[in-house]
C-alpha cells in the first residue's frame, strides 16, 4: 500500500476547519486563515493517526501471542485432559511474533503486495466462521440460550460501571479501519471516483464486520452465558474439536502478521520518506548493502524498523493484558478519527452553515460521543492499571 495522503488530507481538513469568513475579512484573507487551520489540524490528525499505527502494533503483538499460547494449551488439553493446569506464559510468543515482524518488515515493496490483503481476509473470515460455528453448535447442544439482558453481574454498582466502560473501549476498537482510510483512498485510480468507490466499501466492510462481530459475540454469549471467556478461540470455552481449535487460532496468526505489516508500513513510509528528505546525499539513507545486494537491504530501513517493532514487542510484554488494552486503544483514536474529523469535512462540503439544525445536531452528536469515549478512556485506564498491579 503506497503512502501519500498527506497531501489530500491537508486539503480536505483545511476546509473541515474553516468556517464562513466574516463580512470584515477579505477573501484572500479568509483563505490564507482556512489553508492555516487545515494544516494545523492535517498536523493534529496525522499525529493521531501514527499513534494509532503503533497502538495497533501493540495489540496485534498481544493477540498473536495469546493465540500462539492458545494452540499449545488445546493441544495439552487434548492429551493431558480438560482438568489439566496447562499455563504457560505469553512473553515466549510475542518474541516469536517480533522476530517475525523483523523478517516480514524487510521485505522489499512488501506493502504494494494485493496477497497481503487477500490472505488477512480470508484468514479473518475463516476464523470468525469457525467462533460462529462452534457457538451455534453450543447452543444447540445446551438446547438453551444462556446469558441476559443486564450482561455480566458485578460485586458492586461501581465495578460494573468500569466494566462498562471498558466494554465501549473494546467496541470502538473493533472498527480500526479508518485509521488507513486515507492510505487506501490514495491508491485508487480517478474511475471510478474515488469517493464512490470508497464509499461502497466503507458501506459494505462496515456490514461484514459488524456482522461477525455479533454472530461471534452474540453466539458466544448464548453458548456461555455469564462465564463467557474474553476470546471464544482463546478462553477455551470450547475443547474439541481440538484440531479445529488450532487451526481457527492459526489463522488469527497469520491475519495479524499481515494486518501488522497494514498498519505499520504508512508509518514506516513517512518516517523514511522524511529522513531521505531531510538527508539526501547519505549513502547510508538511500544505499543498499553491499554484502547482501539479493535482499537489497538497506540501513535506515533496517535499523528504523528493527527499532519499531522491538519498542511494540517490549510494551506488549510490559502490558499483556488483552481486554483492557483493546479497550484503552479503542477509546483513544475513535472520537478523533471517526467522529470528529469526519464530522467538520462534512459540515464544510455541504455548506451547512453554523446554527441551523442539522449542524447543531452533529455538534450535540460529537459532544455526546466525546463523553462516552472519555468514560471509555478513563474505565480502560483504570481497568489497565488494576490488572498491572494486581
Amino acid at each position: 500500500m503506497e503512502i501519500g495522503g498527506d497531501d489530500q488530507q491537508t486539503s480536505l481538513l483545511s476546509h473541515s476547519t474553516s468556517s464562513s469568513p466574516s463580512s470584515s475579512l477579505s477573501r484572500d484573507q479568509a483563505a490564507g486563515h482556512a489553508h492555516k487551520n487545515g494544516k494545523k489540524s492535517a498536523w493534529v490528525c496525522g499525529i493521531i493517526v501514527r499513534i494509532n499505527f503503533i497502538k495497533v502494533g501493540i495489540v496485534y503483538t498481544i493477540t498473536s501471542s495469546i493465540s500462539m499460547r492458545a494452540i499449545q494449551r488445546s493441544n495439552c488439553y487434548h492429551s493431558e485432559g480438560h482438568t489439566a493446569a496447562c499455563k504457560y506464559g505469553t512473553h515466549y510468543y510475542m518474541l516469536i511474533f517480533g522476530i517475525i515482524q523483523v523478517i516480514v518488515s524487510q521485505i522489499p515493496d512488501f506493502r504494494n503486495t494485493e496477497w497481503l490483503s487477500v490472505v488477512a481476509a480470508v484468514m479473518s473470515f475463516t476464523y470468525s466462521i469457525i467462533g460462529s460455528a462452534l457457538g451455534l453448535a453450543e447452543v444447540i447442544e445446551n438446547r438453551e440460550i444462556k446469558g441476559s439482558l443486564e450482561g455480566v453481574p458485578a460485586s458492586t454498582a461501581a465495578q460494573k460501571v468500569w466494566s462498562i466502560s471498558q466494554a465501549i473501549g473494546d467496541i470502538a476498537f473493533a472498527f480500526p479501519f479508518s485509521l488507513i482510510f486515507l492510505e487506501i483512498m490514495d491508491t485508487l485510480k480517478s474511475n471510478p471516483p474515488e469517493k464512490a468507490t470508497m464509499k461502497k466499501a466503507s458501506v459494505i466492510a462496515v456490514c461484514v464486520t459488524t456482522f461477525f462481530y455479533l454472530s461471534c459475540g452474540g453466539l458466544g454469549y448464548a453458548a456461555f452465558g455469564n462465564s463467557t471467556p474474553g476470546n471464544l478461540l482463546t478462553g477455551f470455552g470450547f475443547y474439541e474439536p481440538y484440531w479445529l481449535i488450532d487451526f481457527a487460532n492459526a489463522c488469527v496468526v497469520l491475519h495479524l502478521v499481515g494486518g501488522y505489516q497494514v498498519f505499520s508500513q504508512p508509518l514506516y513510509a513517512s518516517i523514511e520518506q522524511w529522513v531521505a528528505e531531510k538527508f539526501p546525499n547519505n549513502e547510508y539513507v538511500h544505499g543498499n548493502l553491499k554484502q547482501m545486494p539479493a535482499f537489497r537491504l538497506n540501513l535506515l530501513r533496517l535499523g528504523l524498523r528493527t527499532a519499531y517493532v522491538g519498542f511494540t514487542t517490549g510494551f506488549a510484554m510490559l502490558f499483556p493484558y488483552f481486554n483492557q488494552v483493546v479497550g484503552l486503544a479503542g477509546a483513544i483514536n475513535f472520537w478523533p478519527v471517526v467522529v470528529y474529523f469526519p464530522v467538520e469535512m462534512y459540515l464544510v462540503q455541504k455548506e451547512i452553515r453554523p446554527w441551523t439544525s442539522k449542524s447543531i445536531i452533529l455538534r450535540i452528536y460529537c459532544f455526546i460521543t466525546l463523553l462516552v469515549i472519555l468514560f471509555a478512556f478513563v474505565g480502560s485506564i483504570k481497568g489497565l492499571i488494576a490488572a498491572r498491579f494486581s
